[in-house]
C-alpha cells in the first residue's frame, strides 16, 4: 500500500475525529448554559417529550415542573432538552378527541387489545 494514501487515510480520520468531538464539546456546553439557566415561568420540554412549566429552580441538580394544574413533578435539570419560546408554543399541536368508537372485540371480552 502507498504510504502516501495511508498518510492521508489517518489525516482525514484524524479530522473526521477531531470535528466530531467539538461539535459534542459545543453541544453539551449549549444544554448545560440551558439547563442551569432555568427560571420560574419558564415552558420546557424534557428528553422523553413532557411539555412542562418550571415552578421551583432553586435546587442546583434539581427542577420542579408543573405538568398539569396543581401537578408538581421534581426533575433533574438535565433532563430538559429545550425551552419553548412563545412562536414554539403557538406550533404545538392540540389533541383531537376520538370521533369514531372503540371496536368490540368479537371474542366476548371486555378488551379491546385482544390480551
Amino acid at each position: 500500500m502507498d504510504p502516501k494514501f495511508l498518510l492521508l487515510l489517518v489525516a482525514v480520520f484524524a479530522l473526521l475525529t477531531i470535528m466530531g468531538s467539538r461539535r459534542q464539546k459545543r453541544a453539551i456546553a449549549d444544554a448545560q448554559r440551558l439547563q442551569s439557566s432555568l427560571a420560574n415561568g419558564d415552558r420546557v420540554v424534557t428528553t422523553s417529550g413532557l411539555y412542562a412549566t418550571v415552578v421551583d429552580s432553586a435546587e442546583e441538580t434539581t427542577v420542579d415542573l408543573e405538568i398539569a394544574p396543581g401537578v408538581r413533578t421534581r426533575w433533574l435539570r438535565a433532563a430538559i432538552r429545550e425551552k419553548i419560546t412563545t412562536e414554539d408554543e403557538e406550533n404545538i399541536d392540540e389533541p383531537t378527541a376520538i370521533s369514531a368508537p372503540l371496536a368490540t372485540p368479537s371474542d366476548g371480552s371486555t378488551r379491546a387489545d385482544n390480551s
